[in-house]
């Protein structure tokens, strides 16, 4: 019954022939996202008042957070609830890859409201013990990491960016690779989410590009012109990218500063780990780290951060990371900090679909 939502409705009437199209479909996904971020925001943002589930600030973090004490959480539930009932509502799915990516999403967003919900039950700012969440993280990326790999039709190469003809095989390897780059991007979202809207910003960036780069691998005469790797299918995800980008602009109007709700590990780990998802399904997993190159560096800031404090006995490379906290400690205005990280996003979205006649 499941498949007998929107899609199919062209097949029966001839006036909603325009169903048959992901271009439509894609448009229409991103609005009702939108639409059912607005309507339920406000209530989603109360109910979380009433039920107490306010922010948990780190003791050692930018005393200007410590006004932020109390904010509710976990408004990553309204993300997720958008994007999966657009997607349910606008793809056609029979299509696999579909399930694959909110399989991914629902998954981390568990985890996520575990940690979330320990962290605001225990009044501080450790929620679920890292190595448990990890393990968690890890056995869903190599489920769908599997389950691609096993899939008739679907590759084992990667596409090196700026490279025509290089496309490594890597045969049981790359089941490796995909499980680090989902559980990599669901981590590096989630160490980007310390300021209002500075996560959700960069990752409506990233799946608007992803909307192309899934759009450009189902249609075989222009991946065949761009000689990019094509994937039968794959081009459905737009309306997933699409219902992603919709209720990321939906939370953004709430999230944005002076935020009156945070997405939380639960909205962070969802967007974070279906970024991945859709980096491999879409076989430009490479480029993931041009797109997302926000996150990346957030991420490199932490690893450099911790790596020298430890071989140099207490030494530190920046005031603190992530590396947004850094400019925010050397004096820049929360708003500046979060516009420029969004502006630099943009650009890195911009080179990495150049790459693609960059070869």
């Amino acid at each position: 019954m499941l498949y007998h939502l929107l899609y199919p409705l062209h097949e029966t009437y001839s006036y909603l022939n325009v169903f048959r199209y992901i271009t439509f479909r894609t448009i229409y996904a991103t609005i009702t996202a939108l639409v059912i971020c607005f309507i339920l925001g406000p209530w989603l943002i109360r109910k979380l008042q009433a039920l107490k589930m306010g922010q948990v600030i780190r003791n050692d973090g930018p005393e200007a957070h410590l006004a932020k004490e109390g904010t509710p959480t976990m408004g990553g539930i309204l993300i997720i609830f958008a994007v999966v009932a657009s997607t349910l509502l606008w793809a056609n799915l029979t299509i696999d890859y579909v399930w694959l990516v909110l399989m991914v999403t629902l998954g981390y967003g568990l985890i996520g409201f575990a940690d979330d919900y320990r962290k605001l039950t225990r009044h501080n700012s450790k929620g679920v013990p890292g190595n448990v969440r990890l393990a968690f993280e890890v056995a869903i990326a190599l489920l769908v990491s599997i389950v691609l790999y096993a899939k008739p039709g679907f590759s084992s190469i990667v596409a090196i960016p700026f490279f025509k003809t290089a496309l490594p095989d890597l045969g049981w390897g790359y089941v490796l690779l995909s499980t680090f780059i989902i559980v990599g991007a669901a981590n590096a979202v989630n160490l980007t989410d310390g300021l209002d809207g500075l996560a959700i910003g960069p990752a409506i960036t990233c799946f608007m590009t992803y909307l192309l780069f899934a759009y450009f691998a189902g249609n075989y005469k222009i991946a065949s012109y761009l000689q990019i790797p094509g994937v039968a299918g794959v081009g459905e995800l737009s309306i997933f990218c699409g219902a992603i980008v919709g209720a990321g602009i939906g939370f953004l109007w709430y999230n944005t500063y002076p935020a009156q709700v945070f997405m939380g590990d639960t909205g962070s780990l969802s967007l974070g780990g279906a970024l991945g998802c859709l980096a491999v399904a879409t076989k430009q997993e490479i480029l993931l780290a041009i797109v997302g190159g926000v996150f990346v560096l957030e991420t490199f800031s932490v690893i450099f951060q911790v790596g020298w404090f430890k071989l140099s006995h207490g030494k530190r490379i920046f005031r603190m990371a992530p590396i947004h906290h850094h400019f925010e400690l050397k004096g820049w205005a929360e708003p500046k900090v979060i516009v420029r990280f969004w502006i630099i996003s943009i650009l890195l979205a911009l080179l990495a679909i150049s790459t693609l006649k960059l070869r």
